[in-house]
């Protein structure tokens, strides 16, 4: 198990570069967290949710999703409350108060998944969740070190160095933790050190005589390295940034594509954006107020997990006519793409009733049961053909185009999406959907020629970039942590079957 003194340590980064790094030597590995917070998740190939992190160990595990990697899902839809995913089902929507008695009853379910997922692979890595001595929460804890008791599995503890005060966040969980789960950490690991590791020699042996845990190693800050998938909101921070150095080293475009990502405060499934931010001729960044938006060349409306309540915001800010009269293109994703339409009629998410939308497609949303999780392929019509799309959708909303709409996506159940009749604004609920190459450059190469921008595409398909961003991660790993030491270290586990319980 990988567990944080704080969030944000980087155990979700871990995580996916030690998945990457077994999977490479031959070691069948998958990865585990009983519970997550996020409102960025994935679809299982049988229709469940997945958070996006789980998903992101799963690639670099090089196997498919499982519900069981991610029994329990939270996704906040308000300021106390939160949708219950179990199993990849959504179940309930519960008060923050209240959630305890249910992550006490959902242990059982959370240690059968992960010993089924054990029986399957020859190593399960697990992450924890925010910090591991929360000690307000211990009593109902099912995703840290009591999990690492209950399962019988030896745990590392993770500590953010950038951040400053890592040697107390390092012992004061150490010293926090009562001694059972004291028990369950095998060592400590450093994360986003800048500068001379040799300068924390003295720290280091210290940690070490007080808490008689080990530094098993120190890992350098990973500095300019993009990181793709990103899931936790701590993590998240503004895409923006000028237009890379492009692949073939001539410097970055005199004229690079503007494209503004409006910041909704519910903002899902942000690895929808990843795409543009490898490309080299894209300079990418939010936008909070009109002023965003003045000279984009396009503008996108990502996905939400709360459309009416972040279309309220966007009139509050303003940015519904800033879009409504920008001469750009426009792009909605899922929500996004309800919220271009004429109405959204919503009795399940917000209970708000009908809402007028933006206008600026011909759609009208209904959100009803039942609730869409399902991977989807097909092909886009666009002015370089048919590239052909795959991704995902995840919604209580059902669009439905009407008069003068034009399905954008022709997928293998049927006709999806909408755009103008200009050709201006596009919308989907297909999630990933910019991941397609040829879709993708495709829009920017039109959008270009319009706006008299300069574009040249990434000579790097997007699935290559991403595997090769894993491969970064097992680098890195490897070069500072003793990967074997931590594989001889996870064999010593008890046998699946033979867990001590809670």
């Amino acid at each position: 198990m990988v567990v944080g003194a704080t969030s944000g340590a980087g155990k979700s980064t871990v995580v996916s570069a030690l998945c990457r790094a077994l999977a490479r030597r031959g070691v069948q590995v998958a990865p585990f967290k009983a519970q997550n917070m996020s409102n960025h998740s994935a679809v299982t190939p049988d229709g469940g949710e997945l958070g996006r992190a789980q998903a992101m160990q799963a690639l670099a595990a090089r196997v498919d999703t499982d519900r069981r990697m991610g029994p329990v899902l939270l996704k906040p839809s308000g300021a106390r409350t939160s949708h219950v995913v179990v199993l990849g089902d959504e179940v309930a929507v519960d008060e923050a108060d209240g959630y305890g008695e249910r992550a006490v009853r959902l242990r059982p379910l959370v240690l059968r998944s992960l010993v089924g997922l054990r029986a399957m692979h020859e190593v399960v890595v697990l992450e924890g969740a925010g910090g591991a001595a929360e000690i307000n929460l211990l009593d109902r804890d099912l995703v840290n070190l009591p999990l690492a008791a209950a399962a019988g599995v030896p745990a590392v503890l993770v500590v953010d160095i950038d951040r400053g005060g890592a040697f107390a966040a390092a012992y004061g969980t150490w010293a926090l933790l009562p001694d059972r789960l004291r028990e369950r950490l095998a060592g400590v690991v450093l994360n986003s050190f800048r500068g001379d590791a040799s300068l924390l020699a003295d720290g280091l042996r210290e940690l070490e005589e007080r808490t008689g845990l080990p530094v098993l190693g120190v890992l350098p800050h990973l500095g300019d390295h993009l990181m793709l998938g990103v899931e936790d909101s701590l993590d998240l921070v503004s895409p923006g940034r000028p237009a890379p150095e492009p692949e073939d080293g001539e410097g970055a475009p005199a004229r690079p594509l503007r494209v503004a990502v409006i910041h909704l405060p519910r903002l899902a499934n942000p690895s929808d954006l990843d795409p543009l931010v490898l490309e080299p001729s894209v300079e990418l960044r939010w936008a909070t107020r009109p002023g965003d938006l003045a000279d984009a060349d396009l503008i996108v409306l990502p996905g939400t997990r709360a459309t009416v309540a972040d279309l309220a915001w966007l009139r509050e800010r303003g940015l519904d006519r800033a879009v409504a009269t920008s001469s750009a293109r426009v792009l909605g994703i899922c929500g996004g793409y309800q919220m271009l339409g004429e109405v959204v009629h919503d009795e399940v998410e917000s209970g708000a009733g009908t809402v007028p939308g933006l206008g600026l497609l011909p759609v009208a949303t209904t959100f009803a049961a039942p609730k869409v999780v399902t991977r989807s392929s097909g092909v886009a019509d666009g002015p370089a053909g048919t590239p052909h799309v795959s991704g995902y959708q995840i919604r209580w909303g059902h669009p439905e185009r009407h008069g003068t709409g034009q399905a954008w996506l022709h997928l293998e159940e049927g006709p999806e999406g909408c755009r103008s009749a200009d050709g201006r604004v596009h919308g989907t609920s297909l999630h990933g959907v910019l991941d397609s190459d040829g879709l993708r450059h495709g829009l920017l190469a039109e959008v270009a020629a319009e706006r008299d921008r300069s574009f040249t595409p990434s000579h790097t398909p997007y699935a290559r970039a991403l595997d090769a961003h894993l491969d970064h991660l097992a680098d890195w790993l490897e070069a500072h942590l003793d990967v074997p030491g931590l594989l001889e270290l996870a064999r010593t586990a008890v046998e699946p079957g033979a867990e001590p319980g809670w």
